[in-house]
């Protein structure tokens, strides 16, 4: 259940049909779930790669490594091709994208390898989406868009070494353009604003490019040592983010130039980690059932987004597919939430019942029938049984105590019936936001508890880092304007604000 709002284009619904030669793999590691039309070998090569790089990331960043299940690891959907995802999202500018939900954070990422120097290649992408994934599950700090890119365009260009070791810092030749382009294009007073008004497409280039080399610059130059430190630290007490860099950078005019000396070095410094082999995940390789395989058509197009006007088509195709499979838990889960995606709640909740009939442990089955049953119960009050209707949320819960999701579909149950929410609906939602905090609608959910609670400094610790969010989109553009409601002490008024954003309407045609 993803809509997409914006860029998504209904001729690309059925885009990514099966292929005659496709031979689909799912790879298990402690951090990632990946679906690959690759063979095992490339497979398993590939994610004990992605788990050498989480290490040291983590490494890097001091970042703990706690147990995961499911829903926490990171799902990857590894395309065969650009024109792949071309097909898929109708959008042929994008070699990869992430998308972050309660539910579990994925991202789709297209194989490429550079051409030439300077050329962008798949690891680039994902290094640069894994590493916004990182952030957001291991930070509460509201950090400016420059730093947010900066620090992911960092890490994108991470090398992996044949003698196991990591290294950061490797210069961004797919950004030389942009890093070697005049500061006043883009000067540091403007780049360093929280958010940014209309920039256009090269000046966006440059938030990424200069974003990019400020950040080296301020992490290897050793006169400069402490002061990225000091910079965020004064954001998180609630300087604006140009007096922090003030403080703590000096005269951004000066270091404008500094960066402009900087870009044009022939050599760069870089960190260097390396991962322990023995707390290296193993990684484990499956091939897909004749069901799995058959679905994944629709399990891409619905993980990656779906308008309103596409799900009809997509539901349509996923009883097709799902057909054959009326005992297969994974395929009827596939087709209850194309059914619920279209609208179709009562056949929704069937597919949802057959899948539990194969599974009755089945997670994603008894969200998606409990969300059937939500959806029936709004539409039906007066003969709503909402006890009913949260007993499958608590069921999905008991199962899989770490996953975000039926905690705050738990919680949203009691908006919907127009009830109070029970003191364990507002704690588990507020425990949802520790487990899934990369998830921008449960900030917004959380953010409302906190101010009904009395709790303004919590719900402004809570939405701030979504205000700030780069690709927040349409919900930064709320958080912001709650942000401003807290500031100007109006706790109803923000509270008025989400409630209304809430609010069920039709965002697509």
């Amino acid at each position: 259940m993803r809509f997409l709002l914006i860029w998504l284009v209904a001729a690309s619904a059925l885009g990514l049909a099966a292929r005659a030669d496709a031979s689909w793999y799912q790879a298990n590691s402690k951090h990632f779930i990946i679906y690959a039309d690759a063979t095992p070998e490339e497979l398993r090569d590939y994610g004990t790669k992605l788990e050498r790089f989480d290490q040291a990331v983590r490494m890097a960043r001091a970042m703990d490594d706690p147990p995961l299940t499911d829903s926490n690891r990171l799902t990857i959907y590894q395309l065969r091709d650009p024109g792949e995802l071309v097909r898929l999202t109708g959008d042929p500018s994008i070699l990869g994208f992430y998308v972050a939900h309660a539910r579990g954070s994925l991202a789709f990422v297209a194989r490429k390898k550079a051409r030439f120097k300077g050329d962008i290649d798949s690891d680039i992408v994902f290094f640069h989406e894994y590493a916004h994934h990182l952030m957001l599950q291991a930070s509460t700090a509201a950090l400016p868009e420059w730093l947010v890119e900066g620090s992911a365009e960092f890490l994108s260009t991470a090398q992996l070494n044949v003698d196991g070791t990591v290294t950061f810092g490797a210069a961004a030749n797919h950004r030389a353009i942009g890093i070697l382009a005049l500061h006043h294009e883009l000067p540091l007073t403007m780049m360093i604003k929280e958010t940014y008004g209309d920039l256009t497409g090269w000046q966006t280039e440059l938030v990424y490019a200069r974003g990019w080399l400020l950040t080296h610059y301020l992490t290897f130059e050793p006169s400069r040592r402490g002061q990225l430190d000091r910079y965020v630290a004064g954001i998180q007490r609630g300087m604006t983010s140009l007096e922090s860099a003030n403080a703590a950078f000096g005269e951004l005019a000066t270091l404008d130039r500094e960066l402009n000396r900087y870009a044009e070095r022939k050599q760069l410094t870089g960190l260097v980690f390396t991962p322990d082999a023995s707390k290296l995940s193993s990684v484990s390789v499956r091939p897909l059932t004749a069901a799995e395989a058959a679905m994944m058509p629709v399990r891409l197009r619905s993980e990656a987004g779906v308008t309103r006007k596409m799900a009809p088509t997509v539901a349509a195709q996923a009883r097709k597919l799902a057909a054959p499979y009326p005992s297969d838990a994974f395929a009827q889960t596939a087709l209850a939430e194309a059914e619920y995606d279209a609208g179709n709640y009562l056949a929704a909740d069937a597919a949802a019942d057959k899948a539990l009939a194969a599974d009755p442990r089945n997670v994603h089955a008894l969200i998606y029938k409990g969300l059937a049953r939500m959806e029936l119960a709004t539409a039906n009050p007066a003969s709503a049984n909402w006890a009913e209707v949260r007993s499958w949320f608590a069921k999905a819960n008991r199962l899989d105590t770490e996953n975000a999701e039926p905690l705050m579909l738990y919680y949203q149950s009691f908006m919907a019936a127009g009830a109070q929410p029970t003191d364990s609906a507002t704690k588990g939602l507020l425990y949802a936001l520790v487990l899934a905090p990369q998830d921008g609608q449960l900030r917004l959910l959380a953010s409302r508890q906190l101010l009904k609670d009395g709790r303004a400094a919590e719900a402004k610790q809570a939405i701030a880092p979504l205000a700030f969010d780069p690709h927040g989109g349409a919900l930064r553009d709320i958080a912001k304007k709650v942000v401003g409601d807290m500031d100007r002490g109006d706790s109803t008024g923000a509270v008025k604000l989400i409630d209304d954003w809430e609010k069920p309407v039709e965002k697509d045609n």
